[in-house]
């Protein structure tokens, strides 16, 4: 039975890696995509812009996926009359997933 036992703690242990895997890179992805959306809305400062970044993480604890930062960011950019497309927004994000992918696997 040990065999099945090692053979399930495996599975388990491959799981909890995948999920923070995925969860790490969601997080990277929004940081990225807010510090995108600071400078857009022309905040300054590392502090600031960092600052901003965090904001939008949070807002994706909202909902599976990416549509909550989008929102977050369009409501955003709106409030401070900045005309940017939904296709500009969701490529900004994609753009982020791909360096989030490269951040995290250190290439």
């Amino acid at each position: 039975m040990t065999g099945m036992d090692d053979r399930k703690d495996a599975f388990e242990s491959k799981y909890a890696h995948d999920e923070k895997m995925s969860f790490d890179m969601e997080a990277r992805t929004s940081k990225l995509f807010g510090l995108w959306a600071a400078e857009q809305l022309g905040i300054t400062g590392d502090v600031e812009a960092q600052a901003y970044a965090k904001e939008v993480v949070m807002a994706n604890l909202d909902e599976p996926g990416f549509g909550d930062i989008i929102r977050k960011v369009r409501a955003d950019f709106d409030e401070k009359g900045i005309e940017v497309s939904d296709h500009t927004l969701e490529a900004q994000v994609e753009k982020a997933v791909i360096e989030a992918r490269k951040q995290l696997s250190g290439k």
